[in-house]
């Protein structure tokens, strides 16, 4: 019998994307059965938030600093806010008949397979129980109710995923991209805390099955066969006046022993025509299981004031996936580069004071545009001590030059990488009309023979840096856009890689967005004003 190591290793190489071959995924797309984007729960009491859109003093740059950011008031107007601020609507977009939400987390294909849960203790803010977040119509269903006297209030935020989501239109590949959205759903959750002055916390040595019973997901009768929702990541909200005592998964026992479960998931597609087997397979090899505490003393490092310094609120909720770039714009100011390096580093700021782990993956940057940079192809490594290493895995032919910049970077080939960087992307030109695009190389053999379950962990971590990179970019007047599709091991030959030690698990790229002019935008909450 394949073990768990095993089956995330041949997972993760049969859905590789190849220059001769894609992953497998559905011939068609079934548009008319496309599913829901907005998870809903019949048969739940909803509890309404405050109206969203409100703005925030906090700045952009306030956020490199949250220590000095005064917390605001924890009550529920506010609770509301940050789960707009984290998971809710941004935006309406409109082209002829067709009408779709864009929302603060990104997503692949904006399919969006994250659903957001709050677990509450605290009788002074609700009724304590589990309660699930609907963006659409800013509310909580109240799914499960807790006896007020049983355990120290406290305030919880779970993230899971729904698989078929994704799968519905990418086939075996969804497994990656539900891991990668869970990472951005992280890092937003953590910056839209930073912005009221209070702080996430990540429950990392929690397990699968603990998370799936605190979130009610565990209960098989509430959902539909292939739509159920996998567990994933499970947070503490930390507010001004809220408790620091450290995280004991028993004080939550008593709480669920008088839990009452209400509602039933409403069906997401009226049928599954394409199959994905594998993802289920995926899921299980990947389950974590409960793990000692770890924490990681994040360093402090002073990053130069964005050139852009809006409301941090104002600037979350204006976040968008580029579609096009301008190929013939400007250069990006060095300035905005360095900025946009150094808030990919680990710092003691959102979102990484809400990770728990020393850095496993690096950048691969392919600069086409950058003042004071020659076109080539870069590195800039996120942890000091696998430079050596990487030197020997990489291609002899790359010339390491230290380039003089405030962050340890090389160049390793000079020269226009256009071309190999539209190729290695899937042959988009979003990756060669940018400023600059980049893979994100990941420690990858040793961590899953380590432990199956950092397979989930790595995507989690590429999806946080790509929430800065995405942010970043808007704090520096250009846009950013992950990038999914590419040619896993084409990337991996380009580098000179031999084995599966390192593998890229993300791209992304930033330049001066062209809009699509055709495009209707439309406020995110009018449909609630009527």
């Amino acid at each position: 019998m394949e073990n768990a190591t095993d089956a995330v290793l041949n997972y993760h190489q049969r859905t590789k994307h190849q220059l001769n071959a894609y992953a497998k995924g559905p011939e068609s797309l079934d548009w008319d059965d496309q599913p829901n984007p907005f998870r809903r729960f019949k048969g739940c009491e909803t509890v309404t938030l405050a109206t969203p859109g409100v703005e925030l003093d906090c700045l952009f740059a306030d956020l490199d600093k949250p220590e000095m950011i005064t917390p605001q008031p924890f009550n529920l107007d506010k609770l509301g806010l940050l789960l707009e601020l984290s998971f809710g609507l941004s935006a309406w977009k409109q082209f002829g008949p067709d009408r779709w939400a864009l929302r603060c987390n990104p997503s692949s294909g904006n399919l969006h397979p994250t659903e957001a849960y709050l677990v509450c203790t605290n009788a002074e803010l609700l009724q304590p129980g589990v309660y699930h977040y609907v963006s659409h119509d800013h509310h909580l269903e109240r799914r499960a109710t807790f006896d007020p006297s049983a355990g120290e209030p406290a305030c919880y935020i779970g993230l899971s995923s729904i698989h078929w989501r994704e799968a519905w239109k990418y086939g075996e590949r969804a497994f990656r991209y539900c891991q990668h959205d869970i990472g951005h759903a992280l890092a937003a959750l953590s910056y839209a805390a930073a912005c009221l002055g209070w702080s996430i916390k990540l429950i990392g040595e929690a397990g699968d099955a603990d998370l799936a019973h605190w979130l009610g997901l565990d209960r098989q009768e509430d959902f539909v066969a292939h739509e159920r929702e996998a567990p994933d990541l499970f947070c503490r909200l930390h507010t001004g006046n809220t408790s620091h005592n450290p995280f004991n998964a028993e004080q939550l026992a008593p709480l669920y022993a008088t839990a009452r479960w209400f509602g039933q998931a409403e069906r997401l597609s009226g049928r599954h025509f394409y199959r994905w087997p594998i993802i289920d397979e995926v899921a299980v090899s990947a389950e974590k299981p409960p793990t000692a505490v770890e924490r990681k003393e994040m360093p402090v490092l002073p990053l130069p004031a964005p050139s852009r310094n809006l409301p941090a609120s104002g600037l979350i909720r204006q976040r968008r996936s580029a579609q096009h770039f301008n190929g013939k714009a400007d250069s990006l100011p060095l300035a905005d580069f360095q900025r946009i390096m150094l808030a990919l580093l680990p710092n003691a700021k959102p979102p990484f004071t809400a990770w728990n782990w020393s850095p496993q993956i690096h950048m691969l940057l392919f600069v086409h545009r950058v003042d004071g940079l020659e076109p080539g192809l870069y590195f800039l490594p996120r942890e000091a001590r696998d430079v050596a290493t990487l030197k020997q895995a990489f291609s002899k032919d790359f010339i390491w030059q230290a380039v003089d910049a405030p962050f340890e970077f090389y160049r390793l080939v000079a020269g226009n990488v256009r071309q190999a960087a539209k190729t290695l992307s899937c042959h988009q030109p979003i990756a060669s009309d940018s400023a600059f695009s980049l893979g994100m190389l990941a420690r990858f053999s040793e961590n899953i023979a380590a432990k199956a379950w950092r397979y989930r962990r790595l995507f989690w971590e590429s999806g946080l840096l790509g929430q800065i990179l995405y942010l970043e970019a808007e704090a520096a007047g250009i846009r950013g856009t992950g990038i999914g599709c590419f040619f896993d091991d084409a990337v991996h030959g380009v580098l000179g890689l031999q084995d599966s030690n390192w593998q890229s698990l993300y791209h992304f790229t930033l330049g001066t967005p062209l809009d699509d002019r055709r495009l209707e935008t439309l406020p995110a909450y009018a449909h609630l004003l009527k």
